[in-house]
């Protein structure tokens, strides 16, 4: 039987684990909540109930694709380990982890039944090459690597492992944990852990290449006594969405679009505080495709808060995320 258990790590720190905003899960977003006043009313927000993300056609956010990370002792000692984790990631796409967040963040779903459906319909469990041994696998704290970290535990045990998951703080409690061997796998975001691992804030390794990042991701990774799995389609990357209404009033569906069509600088932008002075967030759409915006509303990082500030047209486009399951592709 599986155990599950809460890892209590030294130095708890208050900081918690957040897809995508700066931290775990994604390139980051910024801001100081400044407001203004639109110059015109091209871009005004609109509301409405269906929210879509507009494509990043010019490629700002890094590839921040779900990937295992793995100690590297374990890894050697436990020949079937790896294989097994890479077999959820040729699997997962961005579609189905969606999904998986709406199960549990919507329907309320428990991480372990919604873990186990997908494993059901998409591993091919009996093909999985055998292994033995004992195996802690950290779950974050929040729903998406939770459900990864079950999905991982329920593939580890059909290869023949013995499997316990853990609840986990943020990346600076929990990666050493897995280089110490106090854990043997977690679910990790490429292009963050490879500007985590390399440390240096004044010299970015990760891109929006994922190949690029997982070959700069190699030495750093042996370096730290980690080694990665292969990386999932799924990518959790910050996202920019409108209502279908504002899309479809302004025919646009890709950030470049929405550009062209709102010159007037009468955009209203909505996101967590840090937001306008973050690369990933308001500067890199200022300096990447050239938007101006009239104010922001300073709100949360892909949260109910600015969904709804979104669909109420309390902002005209609003920071959400990739794997946000409730949210559509424009055009689509």
């Amino acid at each position: 039987m599986r155990t599950r258990s809460r890892l209590l790590l030294p130095l708890a720190l208050a900081a918690a684990l957040t897809a995508a905003c700066g931290e775990s899960g994604s390139s980051g977003t910024g801001g100081d909540g400044g407001g203004g006043q639109a110059s015109g009313e091209a871009c005004a927000p609109i509301a409405g109930e269906q929210l879509v993300v507009l494509e990043d056609d010019e490629q700002l956010q890094n590839a921040d694709n779900l990937l295992p990370a793995v100690n590297a002792a374990a890894a050697e000692a436990n020949p079937a380990l790896l294989p097994a984790l890479d077999a959820v990631s040729e699997a997962l796409s961005l579609d189905e982890l969606g999904d998986l967040n709406v199960a549990v963040d919507v329907e309320r779903q428990s991480a372990e039944e919604a873990a186990a459906g997908w494993v059901e319909e998409n591993i091919d469990v009996a093909a999985l090459e055998q292994g033995s041994g004992s195996i802690a696998i950290g779950a974050g704290n929040f729903s998406e690597p939770e459900i990864l970290a079950n999905i991982y535990a329920d593939v580890l045990e059909a290869a023949g492992f013995q499997v316990s998951t853990q609840a986990t703080g943020n990346r600076e409690l929990y990666l050493p944990a897995v280089q110490r061997g106090e854990l043997q796998v977690h679910p990790e975001y490429l292009a963050t852990v490879t500007e985590h691992l390399d440390g240096d804030e004044d010299n970015q390794v990760a891109s929006n290449d994922v190949d690029a990042t997982y070959e700069a991701l190699q030495p750093l990774a042996e370096e730290a006594g980690l080694v990665f799995g292969t990386p999932s389609e799924a990518a959790n990357q910050n996202a920019f969405a409108v209502t279908q209404e504002f899309a479809d009033e302004l025919g646009v569906s890709t950030l470049s679009e929405l550009a062209d069509a709102c010159g007037d600088g009468s955009l209203i932008l909505g996101g967590p505080g840090e937001c306008p002075t973050r690369p990933f967030c308001q500067v890199g759409l200022e300096e990447t495709y050239g938007l101006q915006f009239a104010g922001f509303e300073e709100l949360d990082a892909g949260g109910p808060l600015v969904k709804s500030a979104i669909r109420q047209g309390k902002v005209s486009v609003g920071l959400v995320f990739t794997t946000d399951g409730s949210v559509t592709q424009a055009g689509e």
